[in-house]
């Protein structure tokens, strides 16, 4: 027995560690060991090539296994960085959307979608239909029967303007005249009275009703 190789079970405790080599590679130690009855050798394929295969296989699946752990040492410490600059996931999800509305600014289809609306525009506008229909609206609004019309409205504004004051100054003078007519102040001294009535005289020898002097007006009918 040759002291010379090391353990490849992934699950051994021993991984990595000196341990005894068959004697022929025939006898290596593997799960699922080629060239025995249990699980024959592919067409083609030698017991020498079959056992090299399984010798590769195990140290590609050990190079996956440190890089699982090397990744996983790398997403900590770059979450330690973030959380020490304070870029919290909303903030981060934030960059992200900017750096992603960059990109798509700078992508090929973007760049000729712009291109393409801008050249539609430019055609558009250039079009014969497009500078006819801008000519029939400039020439309406220099005719002759729209600058009559803007001031006919412009006219009947102002009339209704004015119209809406006199109707208020009319009205503050009617119920200007209606207070000082005989007819309203006769009503104020009926309130009084009634109120007079109802409430009593003032105390502190303060005159219980302006009427006091007319003592015949206190049984008049409201």
């Amino acid at each position: 027995m040759d002291p010379t190789s090391q353990d490849i079970n992934l699950n051994s405790p021993n991984k990595g560690l000196v341990v005894d080599q068959p004697e022929s590679m025939s006898e290596l130690p593997v799960e699922g060991a080629v060239g025995n009855s249990a699980n024959p050798l592919p067409p083609g394929l030698t017991e020498e090539e079959a056992v090299d295969l399984q010798i590769e296989l195990i140290k590609v699946e050990e190079e996956i296994s440190t890089l699982r752990q090397v990744l996983s040492a790398k997403e900590k410490h770059a979450a330690e960085l973030k959380r020490k600059l304070g870029l919290n996931p909303l903030n981060e999800l934030k960059q992200n959307i900017t750096k992603g509305w960059q990109d798509v600014q700078a992508s090929n289809a973007y760049v000729n979608t712009t291109e393409k609306l801008s050249n539609w525009n430019q055609r558009l506008t250039g079009s014969d239909l497009y500078l006819s229909a801008s000519a029939t609206l400039d020439d309406i609004a220099h005719s002759e029967a729209y600058k009559k019309t803007q001031e006919t409205l412009s006219q009947a504004s102002i009339k209704t303007t004015a119209a809406f004051s006199t109707m208020g100054t009319a009205l503050s003078r009617k119920l200007g005249d209606m207070r000082n007519s005989t007819t309203f102040k006769s009503f104020e001294d009926r309130v009084e009275n009634l109120k007079y009535k109802v409430v009593g005289p003032k105390g502190n020898g303060e005159a219980g009703s302006p009427n006091d002097s007319n003592p015949t007006q206190d049984n008049a009918p409201f």
